[in-house]
């Protein structure tokens, strides 16, 4: 016996195949969306205690002119206020997650709140931020963090030293500070890093990475000496270490940092 198609029968049976058809290109295009994770680290002040961040939003920029809102698409965050100071000597934090059209991220910005503060000596201090230092716009490019498919990773390094300024609009000796925020995107497979560990603990040591212009700060473990200094340009490093309460300060030339590398120096150990 033969069975006929009519028009009635496809009338009926063409909706359900589209939306089927439509139902499995959403899980395919779903599947295949990059997930983006973005850490935060910090690159380390000496001065201060601690260091409080009242980040509320963050957006990435796509590069495709489909897109809404011009490209911006905001990511899962937890809105609050962060100590930066907790994430030093390589330690990070899963900040923001989300899933993107595609990978072709060209831009972040990081949305700051009113509620930033330091704590120095246990005194606490507002740390007073203008209306356009709220937004920070970061400029992307490839190398500046890591894609792989299906997967998107960078880390952002906030700069609290250079962060902080004096505040001198105010009278007296007792100005305050001001947040400037100094932020830098990095990946792992375009930077290096610089490992090691100063004894004693008692020198209070500061460890600082310099190249040219640049320079890169790490506090040492105050109960064992280790610091370690992240997203590292590749280059020769001059390493110094600064130390306190007597100690001789040290001067290393020519430590080299290769991409996706830990540079291990050996124990450095202060003389008085």
């Amino acid at each position: 016996m033969k069975t006929q198609l009519t028009l009635k029968t496809l009338s009926a049976i063409l909706p359900l195949a589209l939306f089927i058809f439509v139902a499995c290109q959403k899980e395919r295009d779903a599947s295949s969306a990059p997930a983006v994770k973005i850490y935060l680290t910090d690159h380390q002040t000496p001065i201060f205690d601690s260091v409080f961040i009242d980040m509320q939003k963050l957006e990435v920029k796509l590069e495709d002119d489909t897109l809404s809102n011009g490209g911006w698409f905001n990511l899962s965050i937890r809105p609050g206020v962060y100590n930066i100071l907790r994430f030093r000597n390589g330690l990070d934090t899963l900040f923001a997650t989300g899933n993107l059209p595609n990978n072709r991220i060209r831009k972040v910005r990081l949305t700051l709140g009113t509620q930033n503060s330091v704590m120095r000596n246990g005194q606490s201090s507002p740390l007073k931020i203008k209306d356009k230092e709220r937004e920070v716009v970061l400029n992307l490019s490839a190398a500046n963090f890591d894609a792989t498919t299906g997967q998107v990773n960078f880390w952002l390094d906030f700069d609290a030293g250079n962060s902080i300024k004096v505040d001198n609009s105010g009278q007296g000796n007792n100005n305050g500070y001001e947040l400037k925020p100094h932020i830098k995107a990095f990946g792992r497979n375009n930077t290096g890093r610089i490992e090691g560990k100063v004894l004693p603990t008692a020198a209070n040591a500061i460890v600082k990475a310099v190249i040219g212009a640049d320079t890169a700060t790490a506090i040492p473990n105050i109960s064992n000496g280790e610091f370690k200094i992240v997203g590292l340009n590749a280059g020769n490093y001059t390493v110094i270490i600064d130390a306190q309460n007597g100690y001789i300060d040290t001067t290393i030339n020519n430590v080299r940092v290769v991409n996706r590398e830990d540079t291990k120096l050996p124990v450095i150990t202060l003389r008085r």
